[in-house]
């Protein structure tokens, strides 16, 4: 026996590993006798092994419903069932094109009533469509002409009413004095319908605007005939 360093007997692994080879040899003849005898009764007999739990918790047996439905409905004989014809809207524009031209159904611009007469004329009375009259014009509007500037050949209109313009307490106040000029219309009845300042005074100018605008004048005249012209007129504010 051979003996180590410390006095006690070694064992030799040799002995060890000798010992130990059979079962491994036995343990894998084993197992590979098992796998061979697995895979035969698979091959044999496949229907001997269990089928796996998770395809069965998906599966369903085919189930069959039966739904009685009513028989159709009998046709008497001699009777053909119409086809189904789809419903097209009067509206709706053609898909095939017309193999002739039909004549329009024209209505003239009056429309014949109830009773028969057409525009108040009775019918079958021999009357062509072209010798009705056509309708009668309404009233002519006449736009009157546009005012002109005085010039030489056109009769001045005389002032007939005049009104004196008030004089403004301001402009009273501080003695102002002074002339404004007036571009005014006289519409062909001597009417002032318009007035402008050409030049004049803050202080005075709307005075004379309202006092213009009620005088009265004669109309204007050009080759005898009334229109209106423009004019110059004049206000003179003076402190008493």
């Amino acid at each position: 026996m051979a003996r180590d360093l410390f006095g006690d007997v070694a064992v030799r692994p040799t002995s060890v590993r000798s010992r130990r080879s059979p079962v491994v040899v036995a343990s894998i003849t084993v197992h590979v006798l098992v796998a061979i005898a697995l895979l035969a009764a698979t091959a044999i007999a496949p229907d001997l092994l269990p089928t796996p739990r998770e395809a069965l918790a998906f599966y369903e047996p085919t189930r069959l419903i039966d739904i009685e439905l009513p028989p159709p409905p009998r046709i008497p004989r001699g009777v053909v069932a119409p086809p189904d014809i789809p419903t097209v809207s009067p509206h709706a524009a053609p898909v095939i094109a017309p193999s002739s031209i039909t004549p329009e159904t024209w209505t003239p611009a009056f429309e014949r009533s109830s009773d028969g007469v057409v525009d108040g004329i009775a019918p079958n009375v021999g009357v062509d469509i072209a010798d009705v009259p056509a309708a009668l014009p309404g009233p002519v509007i006449t736009t009157p002409p546009p005012p002109v500037r005085m010039h030489r050949g056109i009769t001045a209109p005389e002032k007939v009413v005049n009104v004196v313009p008030v004089y403004p307490p301001l402009a009273r106040a501080a003695h102002v004095e002074g002339v404004v000029i007036l571009e005014t219309v006289i519409d062909a009845s001597g009417n002032v319908t318009s007035a402008r300042v050409l030049r004049g005074y803050p202080m005075l100018d709307l005075a004379a605007l309202d006092a213009v605008q009620q005088w009265k004048f004669t109309p204007a005249r050009l080759n005898d005939e009334a229109i209106p012209v423009v004019m110059t007129v004049t206000v003179q504010f003076k402190l008493q």
